[in-house]
């Protein structure tokens, strides 16, 4: 039987109504939660990119203000600029786009962002926050994974979860996430990467497969245990003659193989990326509550 498809663009869309409802629940109190989205540069794929998280924060209720700096800026610049961000009240989260250009240093720019206004939870303060279970924003990314996982009834309680990528946005946070002791994780986690021998061992032993390696259609249906759930994070374009664009989306996972295995499997596109951008907003309004508890 084929697998049930996790819809994230469906998700994605219940959890966007959520948000709409914390932030009208916000602005009674005189609240409007505000994001700030800086991107340096103009490549077209992560200008539509940053527009769209704009253009869905205003639909949710959000304020949010789009910077766009020269591709040549200093790294001194950007610094300064995310710092006036911090300053600036209107603002209870800050996401700078990234990739950012040779000149400027993604490590030095992210150590720059207010932790407390860190959307993306991406500041080492917070991923030592979410590491010892604290409070925090979680990254968008992983935590798209968790809401996946459990609005569609696959809870990775008790589970064995192999995560195939050890990046700091995807693979290493959505692993101390799924380990920790509480209702929303207390699974058993794998971590497999480019160093993994016979990868195949692992990946069949998964309960629960999340893939975040960069590489198209590399798991195959022979490395996934029958009835497991796989949540696929890839985003690999490939040549295709018949678009017209000359390529199209694929994830690292074979889907139309693996699909007849599994239980249940995100496709790609529509799968966890639209969750990405739902858990930034829902970041970004937990920011404005926190400090609304805070004052």
């Amino acid at each position: 039987m084929p697998a049930q498809i996790i819809d994230g663009k469906s998700i994605a869309d219940q959890v966007r109504a959520e948000v709409s409802d914390r932030a009208r629940q916000l602005q009674e109190r005189g609240i409007t939660p505000g994001i700030a989205l800086l991107l340096v540069g103009d490549d077209p794929s992560s200008l539509s990119y940053v527009r769209s998280k704009g253009d869905k924060a205003e639909k949710a209720g959000l304020f949010s203000e789009f910077i766009q700096m020269p591709e040549d800026t200093s790294e001194s610049n950007v610094i300064a600029r995310v710092q006036a961000l911090n300053a600036d009240d209107r603002f209870h989260g800050i996401l700078v786009q990234l990739p950012l250009p040779k000149q400027v240093s993604e490590d030095r720019v992210i150590a720059a962002i207010d932790p407390d206004k860190d959307a993306d939870g991406v500041t080492t303060t917070n991923l030592g926050r979410l590491m010892r279970g604290e409070p925090c924003p979680w990254p968008a990314t992983p935590t798209g994974i968790v809401e996946l996982l459990h609005r569609s009834g696959h809870l990775p309680a008790k589970k064995h979860v192999v995560v195939c990528g050890r990046s700091n946005i995807v693979g290493k946070p959505i692993a101390n996430i799924l380990m920790q002791k509480n209702d929303r994780a207390n699974a058993t986690v794998t971590i497999c990467h480019t160093g993994t021998v016979d990868l195949s061992t692992f990946t069949k032993q998964a309960d629960i497969l999340i893939t975040a390696i960069g590489s198209a259609r590399t798991i195959t249906s022979d490395m996934v245990k029958p009835g497991a759930v796989v949540i696929d994070v890839g985003n690999n374009w490939i040549e295709d003659s018949s678009r017209k664009s000359g390529r199209r989306l694929v994830g690292d996972v074979d889907y139309e193989s693996v699909s007849q295995v599994a239980s249940a499997i995100t496709p790609v596109p529509g799968g966890v990326g639209p969750m990405t951008i739902a858990m930034l907003l829902s970041n970004t309004v937990w920011l404005a509550e926190h400090h609304t508890r805070s004052d």
